[in-house]
């Protein structure tokens, strides 16, 4: 939109009787970004509101010291009901034969 020196008129106008750049987008049929742009460039400005709440700032919580066992990282996390020893690796054929003994015993 080309701004001429009437639309800049009835935007400070409006502006300042409180109208919304919505509102006045509509009555200078543009878009709401092009009055927003136009009342940054005219350096036009609304008063903030005070904030309602008034938030407590509290101090953070001292922390305690770490000991020098915290420092690192562990390297291997361990659970308790982990196994000490792994089982070794048994071939297709161990298994075969560790079933079948098994079955001759149970029947």
């Amino acid at each position: 939109m080309s701004w001429d020196a009437k639309d800049i008129g009835l935007l400070t106008r409006l502006w300042s009787a409180g109208q919304s750049a919505a509102q006045i987008a509509r009555r200078l049929g543009c878009s709401r970004n092009a009055v927003c742009g136009m009342l940054t460039r005219q350096g036009l400005k609304r008063g903030h509101k005070p904030p309602t709440a008034r938030p407590k700032i509290r101090p953070s919580p001292k922390l305690r010291p770490t000991s020098a066992a915290c420092v690192r990282p562990a390297v291997k996390k361990v659970s308790p009901n982990a196994p000490e020893k792994r089982q070794p690796k048994l071939s297709k054929q161990q298994l075969y034969e560790i079933l079948a003994e098994a079955v001759k015993n149970t029947g």
